[in-house]
């Protein structure tokens, strides 16, 4: 008989927390402590970790906020982790126990995004039933533009209009260990101009995440004669380049920078990948979309996943009282 136990992560938990991310079937360096707590003055951790006979078989990183749980609000996507080698009905009754622990602790809801299965290292929708047989709603959908990389894409002859701008003015891709000129000349400028916000990463802390995962972040700039005119910054993983943050200065359509550079990115430096993620395009929880960027990344050879953000009545944990026989 199984003898399952939930905890609550703490500090001497960080290398075996570590080491289990590393093994996951369904896990990115975002579940690594030392991203997760970059943030932590932020978010008040209350990650868990679920045992069977005082062996680790699954974790969920989260944040709590008066009585409910968030997986986790400082990541881009979150939710239940584990190893290939559990099976759908173990993962039940772990997500089952989760569910219990926190209606008994008097924690009323469960906020988890999904991770978009381009990011699993093998196939992981467990947790999407687990979430269907609870009744779980889904409040938001997000959509993320994805080029397959694997096979043949085409990319939009406007496209092409831009890139050929980019070879003909000379622009020049390179990766750089400093994020300075890109935050300070492009990013902090650009949101603040157009969208009156900032970064989500300051300066300082991008620079600390690089230090601890220098081949999973990684920043591209472009330049003409000697002058930035454009980067992203890019998050790796297994089989996937997302770009987190992509920007330009106002020349953009004139220098073809923006075009030129994910032509570099797709075809020369990523093209070993399996996916390479532009990210979103929506507001509003899902419910707008705005064409424009989300036409330009498709034109790339893009197509649409989701993301998916479900919010669980944790009493609900008795609904997989009786689904197993």
């Amino acid at each position: 008989m199984k003898k399952i136990k939930i905890k609550r992560y703490e500090s001497e938990d960080f290398e075996q927390w570590n080491t289990f991310v590393q093994k996951a079937k369904n896990a990115t360096f975002l579940f690594h402590r030392n991203f997760m707590e970059y943030h932590d003055s932020r978010f008040m951790d209350h990650s868990i970790i679920v045992l069977d006979n005082s062996k680790w078989v699954a974790i969920l990183p989260a944040n709590c906020v008066d009585n409910k749980l968030y997986s986790h609000q400082g990541l881009t996507y979150g939710g239940l982790i584990y190893n290939e080698e559990l099976k759908l009905a173990a993962i039940l009754l772990y997500f089952q126990a989760i569910l219990e622990y926190l209606h008994v602790n008097r924690i009323e809801k469960l906020e988890i995004k999904s991770i978009p299965n381009i990011y699993h290292k093998k196939p992981s929708d467990e947790i999407l039933y687990a979430l269907f047989l609870c009744k779980g709603n889904l409040f938001r959908r997000d959509t993320l533009a994805v080029i397959d990389l694997k096979i043949e894409f085409v990319i939009d002859k406007s496209r092409f209009k831009g890139i050929n701008r980019g070879f003909k003015n000379n622009l020049i891709v390179k990766e750089e260990t400093s994020f300075e000129l890109f935050w300070n000349e492009i990013l902090i400028p650009n949101l603040a101009t157009k969208h009156n916000t900032k970064p989500v990463h300051t300066l300082e802390e991008i620079t600390k995440l690089k230090k601890h995962f220098p081949n999973q972040i990684r920043q591209f700039n472009v330049y003409l004669s000697n002058e930035i005119v454009a980067g992203t910054t890019i998050f790796e993983s297994d089989k996937v380049a997302h770009s987190q943050y992509i920007s330009s200065d106002f020349n953009k359509n004139t220098y073809g920078c923006l075009d030129f550079l994910h032509y570099e990115l797709i075809t020369k430096y990523f093209k070993h990948k399996s996916f390479f993620d532009f990210g979103i395009s929506n507001e509003n929880q899902g419910r707008k979309l705005n064409n424009g960027l989300s036409y330009w990344k498709e034109s790339f050879g893009s197509n649409t996943i989701v993301q998916d953000f479900y919010e669980i009545d944790t009493q609900n944990y008795h609904f997989l009282n009786n689904v197993i026989f």
